[in-house]
């Protein structure tokens, strides 16, 4: 790249899901016809509600100017009553609401309000890994908290050294998890907020998937009495309504933390189009609409297919809970690259490797539910005819 690069783009790791998509095109530009169950992104059009509050607003001139501020009232207040209606949980408007221009930007611009170079942040592994890459940019040091099967992919507090927590400022939690599908239950965020207290660091749940759920909906971390004190809590309109390009999502919860963040963004952006936030308080306002329970019901009937095809294939798989995940066991004796690079060489099935997210999540590869049943079904068939 030349001289002009800074030196903090060196630790970057490479970014997995790029990676991926190079040698997906590859053999997509050789004919091959390749079944993309790697990257997760909801494969439905926004449901048309939406999409005509959109329409509705984006032609109003009034909605054409910036949009500075912590997002229009119109959209705070429907997350206020969103998060009354479904959690319980009272939010002021106007002090403990933020929209974000997605939450991936969320993610990353949060560590440069929150932390000072060589702050240390705590990070789940395997994780999304913008948890990495905003804490370099913010000059951070990573500690790994490793997520563990034998654990229910839930990170082990007591794990993590003193020396680290004399030094952490900042804790990654993401329920229900990318890439593992594990749910956490009250009690776990109970003992993490308690956790956060005692050592006093700032707790940022990545709740991006929280609507996504098949049988009990996964509670918010601000359900936790005093849980503002020490956590926010960032909501994503991607996965939930099929919005992946409209970049819309919010943080919720400590005010300190919140007005951080809100003073990156000032600096660094003029906030979210009008008219998408607009459309964003029709969404969360009718979370229960018709079309927004079927795209849950399609999940669920996708989610079954691909299970069920594994274990018929003889693989080891655990029924998600929740998310368009889900999370396999790799064939015994074969490691998470070989898996998937065979998939994708045998089969022209494209799959996600646990050890490109991290070093634990070697043994298990990553599948999405984001094809239509028919193509999983093909999918399923393909993998039958790779011996491992």
């Amino acid at each position: 790249m030349g001289k002009w690069r800074a030196n903090r783009l060196s630790e970057l790791p490479p970014y997995l899901f790029s990676e991926i998509d190079r040698k997906k095109r590859e053999a997509m530009a050789d004919g091959r016809d390749v079944i993309d169950l790697g990257v997760g992104a909801p494969d439905s059009p926004t449901p048309t509600f939406i999409v005509d509050r959109m329409g509705s607003a984006v032609r109003d001139g009034a909605n054409h100017r910036y949009a500075f501020g912590l997002g229009m009232r119109e959209l705070r207040s429907a997350i206020s009553a969103f998060f009354r209606r479904r959690f319980d949980v009272e939010l002021d408007p106007v002090s403990e609401i933020i929209t974000l221009l997605g939450s991936k930007e969320g993610v990353g611009h949060l560590p440069v309000g929150v932390i000072d170079p060589g702050d240390v942040v705590l990070v789940p592994a395997p994780g999304y890994p913008v948890y990495v890459s905003g804490t370099i940019f913010a000059g951070g040091v990573c500690h790994t908290m490793p997520l563990r099967e034998e654990n229910d992919w839930l990170p082990v507090f007591e794990d993590i050294p003193a020396d680290v927590l004399r030094r952490a400022k900042l804790m990654w939690l993401n329920y229900p998890n990318n890439p593992t599908a594990a749910c956490a239950d009250l009690a776990f965020f109970e003992k993490a907020v308690a956790f956060a207290k005692k050592h006093d660091i700032l707790i940022a749940q990545d709740a991006a998937y929280t609507e996504v759920y098949f049988d009990t909906p996964p509670p918010s971390i601000l359900q936790v009495p005093g849980a503002k004190d020490i956590a926010i809590e960032l909501h994503s309109f991607s996965k939930t309504f099929n919005m992946t390009g409209w970049r819309l999502a919010f943080a919720v919860g400590n005010i300190d933390a919140l007005a951080a963040l809100g003073k990156v963004k000032s600096n660094l952006d003029s906030g979210v189009f009008q008219a998408v936030q607009l459309a964003g308080a029709e969404a969360i306002s009718n979370t229960d609409h018709v079309e927004v329970r079927a795209q849950s019901a399609t999940y669920r009937r996708r989610r079954d297919i691909l299970v069920d095809g594994l274990r018929e294939a003889g693989w080891e798989v655990t029924r998600p809970k929740a998310t368009f995940y889900v999370w396999p066991k790799c064939p015994a004796g074969c490691d998470s690259w070989t898996v998937a690079n065979r998939l994708l060489d045998e089969a022209d099935v494209v799959v996600i490797p646990g050890a490109g997210m991290s070093e634990y999540g070697e043994g298990f590869v990553r599948l999405a539910v984001t094809v239509g049943a028919e193509r999983l079904k093909e999918a399923i068939e393909r993998i039958k005819k790779v011996k491992f």
